[in-house]
């Protein structure tokens, strides 16, 4: 059973939702476009590739909005989620850029602590996710005055009280166009416009990240369980939607 077949349920909001989603892109668009004379807009979209991602790229390019598009190749992708790289690509409107983290940081930290570092200490596995996630995100970031991002108040307790706008950063907004879908909601929209999908949602994977710390979940499992399994639950997160306890 395809992840179409098993989730694709609209909520009794669903309409609802995606006017407000569409509304908050398309006034995002005017409120962040390109300062006079800059020829990028001032705000971007960070694609996991994961469902909810795919669709905002659909959105932000089925609306032509003026919204970039920017993806954090680790180094320790699934093949299948590499392929989907390739194919939004080649068939996106907007600019999709991809981020990588600084080679000699990854092989001077797996010498270091192993190849399989993530698994032997919390510290480790963020050390980690801040060489291979953290450190290019803030070069995908600088310049910007506002990203996008997918989460959804429904993906985890952590996530439960997701705003639509975020201000708690003064250097930059965020996003969360998303924040009031369900899964079903995310699945509805993606059989209703035929949106590209990662084909390891297919084979119960609802959240995908790096290989070595994603796999797949059991029916009843948390939406995150896939995610960091060996740890507990409320360290489940790499850092990239994580307040600063100051600002927060």
């Amino acid at each position: 059973m395809s992840a179409i077949d098993l989730n694709a349920r609209a909520s009794s909001t669903y309409a609802a939702k995606l006017a407000e989603t569409t509304a908050l892109l398309q006034q995002a668009a005017q409120d962040y476009a390109a300062n006079a004379g800059g020829n990028a807009p001032r705000i971007t979209l960070a694609c996991s590739l994961g469902a909810e991602d795919m669709v905002l790229a659909h959105l932000i390019n089925q609306l032509q909005l003026n919204i970039g598009i920017f993806v954090l190749e680790t180094g320790q992708l699934h093949p299948e989620t590499l392929a989907l790289l390739d194919r939004l690509q080649a068939t996106s409107r907007a600019p999709v850029e991809v981020f990588t983290p600084v080679n000699e940081s990854v092989v001077q930290f797996v010498d270091r602590e192993g190849k399989d570092a993530m698994y032997k200490s919390i510290e480790l596995r963020k050390a980690c996710c801040h060489i291979r996630k953290m450190e290019p995100l803030g070069r995908a970031l600088a310049g910007k005055a506002a990203w996008v991002t997918g989460l959804r108040r429904e993906q985890s307790g952590a996530r439960a009280e997701v705003p639509l706008i975020d201000n708690s950063d003064a250097k930059i907004t965020k996003l969360n166009p998303l924040a009031n879908w369900t899964w079903g909601d995310v699945w509805f929209y993606i059989a209703q416009n035929q949106v590209d999908y990662n084909p390891l949602h297919d084979q119960f994977y609802p959240s995908i990240g790096c290989a070595p710390c994603t796999r797949a979940i059991s029916m009843g499992e948390d939406f995150r369980a896939g995610r960091w399994w060996w740890e507990d639950e409320t360290a489940k997160e790499c850092g990239l939607h994580v307040k600063d306890k100051a600002a927060a």
